[in-house]
């Protein structure tokens, strides 16, 4: 009911646009006349279509005319063309969403000639609604404006609400990338299930029920996650084993450097865009 009203272009539908769009239309919570999105090669733009009747245009400012949300899913490489594609066209009154990473709020209002700008994170699992999007937005997102930002980015699973901006860059690479840590750890598991004797097969299967089911053991539990992992760690045991070879490895530091890697390059990514929107030099 919150975006019975709304019109919403998603500028750039990949891989992530598609699930926004995807979530939307299985949650009912928009019309697929309702939604414009573009790209630049016209065989997606059919495939978009025909998956879910929406309307496509491979020109930006076509599909933003006329919008009241306008979704920026585009990679950080191109968001300055795209910027430039929509310069001038965007109604005053309608609300820009980034989910660009590095791509700060100001920098998409003074390039969009917008006022209501919401910057968010989604993550890959937002692709079967089980993704966490964390999100801002400026001042001039009035409640009724965030109950909407809400409603869409529900669609992808669960969303949390932050005041810094700042935070935007943190969870960018905590749990913006965070699936591809999950993953390479997986696929060590499942590499070493393989290297002891199970068929890929079966090592595949421990593993990913065995990390579902630990991921959603944890999230119920009101313990501390020290205190579950003793509980599955007896003196002299198997776990006590794995654990003194993880930490000798320095998984905690390594896991540690990695998050602060994918943070500062969120930082220098920023950094980048400011300088090109503003014509210096490229760092």
């Amino acid at each position: 009911m919150e975006l019975r009203d709304e019109r919403l272009a998603f500028i750039g539908c990949g891989m992530m646009g598609e699930a926004m769009v995807k979530g939307l239309l299985r949650e009912g919570l928009v019309d697929p006349r309702q939604i414009v999105a573009s790209h630049p090669r016209t065989e997606r733009c059919a495939e978009l279509e025909n998956r879910y009747g929406i309307t496509t245009s491979d020109d930006n400012a076509e599909a933003a005319n006329g919008a009241t949300f306008v979704v920026l899913a585009v990679k950080p490489q191109f968001l300055a063309e795209v910027e430039a594609d929509l310069r001038g066209v965007l109604a005053k009154s309608a609300t820009a969403l980034s989910v660009v990473a590095g791509a700060g709020m100001s920098r998409i209002a003074s390039a969009l000639g917008v006022r209501r700008v919401v910057r968010a994170m989604p993550n890959t699992p937002a692709q079967i609604g089980r993704g966490i999007s964390v999100w801002t937005a400026t001042a001039t997102v009035d409640e009724a404006g965030r109950r909407k930002v809400r409603a869409i980015l529900s669609a992808l699973g669960a969303e949390e609400f932050v005041t810094h901006e700042a935070e935007l860059d943190m969870a960018t690479a905590l749990s913006g990338t965070g699936p591809a840590y999950v993953f390479l750890f997986m696929e060590a598991l499942v590499d070493a299930g393989v290297h002891m004797g199970f068929s890929r097969r079966v090592a595949e299967r421990l593993v990913f029920e065995t990390v579902l089911g630990a991921a959603e053991f944890a999230k119920g539990a009101p313990e501390h996650l020290a205190k579950l992992r003793n509980q599955v760690t007896s003196p002299g045991g198997t776990s006590a084993a794995a654990q003194y070879e993880l930490e000798r490895g320095r998984l905690r530091t390594v896991l540690s450097d990695a998050v602060w890697a994918a943070y500062r390059r969120c930082q220098q990514l920023g950094g980048i865009a400011a300088a090109e929107i503003n014509g210096g030099p490229q760092k």
